[in-house]
């Protein structure tokens, strides 16, 4: 058996003359929890679409739990388990009424199906009646049935586009618990997410950035390239930045220059750099070596090369 769950080389789509996913290549081991990052229209949910056989590759190819497109991807939807962006859930439906209908859709035998909501809802810690109308349900809760359904058919793959888009801290944190047991279960996990804090807690991460794939690794690997040099947090207290700032934008090695909240990141190619472009640092200010996060390398990556 292969140790990729999934395997893309190449892999293309495009609608009409959009090329949506471009010529991406790379493997997601068995068990891993693989992120996706990019800003809005980078091509992640189309590629998810693509790997779940909801949508069939221009050129390339592809290979899921072993499986291929030639039969129009009918076999790959049978061993994954998609959960898309949007709530996929019926409000007007009580909870048993919505995993039956999901098991409906997958032609599970009622026995089965029951089997799996009990090990599922002891999974995700659901324990309310099944009565319970969905549309009553906070948010997060919502998620996990909706997490729940998507597992109902037990596959060996799943996909969660923007899992936890809109519901509270605590109940990210949760759902991400979730994931970390799934996986524990031998499942493949293939998470996009907007949350930098969640990315950190994929195994690897792929970068996307207007349908091409711009960086592959783990969150470490993916500051380490972005950032060889030093980086720094500078505070300009209540004096603010004056000009400093426009003279920092033009220091040699400076490799990026960004605000977070009221003070600034600079990243440059090496100390020397960093020694002499901080050297007309305002009285009162302070600039303190930091490690960069995911968001640093999201904005020098994606937003940096926008910009």
């Amino acid at each position: 058996m292969s140790a990729c769950a999934l395997e893309l080389k190449g892999l293309s789509i495009k609608f009409g003359d959009f090329t949506a996913v471009d010529d991406i290549s790379f493997c997601v081991s068995r068990g891993e929890i693989f992120g996706f990052l990019g800003a809005n229209g980078a091509g992640k949910t189309t590629t998810i679409r693509m790997l779940c056989g909801l949508l069939v590759p221009t050129s390339g190819s592809a290979t899921v739990g072993g499986l291929g497109f030639e039969d129009g991807g009918m076999g790959i939807k049978k061993i994954v388990g998609y959960m898309s962006q949007k709530f996929t859930l019926y409000n007007d439906l009580t909870v048993g009424e919505n995993i039956d209908f999901a098991a409906g859709l997958r032609k599970l035998e009622p026995a089965y199906a029951g089997k799996r909501r009990k090990e599922l809802f002891d999974l995700i810690g659901f324990a309310r009646p099944l009565s319970t109308m969905v549309g009553s349900l906070p948010g997060g809760i919502k998620q996990e049935l909706s997490l729940a359904a998507a597992m109902l058919h037990d596959p060996e793959i799943v996909f969660l586009d923007e899992p936890t888009s809109g519901v509270a801290p605590a109940s990210r944190a949760r759902f991400w618990s979730l994931i970390r047991k799934i996986t524990a279960l031998g499942k493949t996990v293939i998470v996009t997410t907007h949350y930098m804090d969640e990315a950190e807690q994929c195994g690897r991460i792929a970068l996307m950035r207007t349908g091409k794939l711009i960086a592959l690794g783990t969150p470490a690997e993916l500051k380490a390239a972005a950032f060889p040099g030093p980086m720094t947090e500078i505070d300009f207290k209540e004096a603010g930045p004056g000009g400093f700032i426009k003279q920092l934008e033009g220091a040699p090695g400076l490799l990026e220059l960004s605000p977070h909240g009221m003070r600034w990141h600079a990243a440059f190619n090496d100390e020397a750099a960093r020694d002499a472009a901080l050297a007309g640092l305002p009285a009162g200010a302070s600039a303190a070596r930091i490690a960069p996060s995911l968001e640093d390398v999201f904005i020098r990556l994606v937003e940096g090369v926008e910009r």
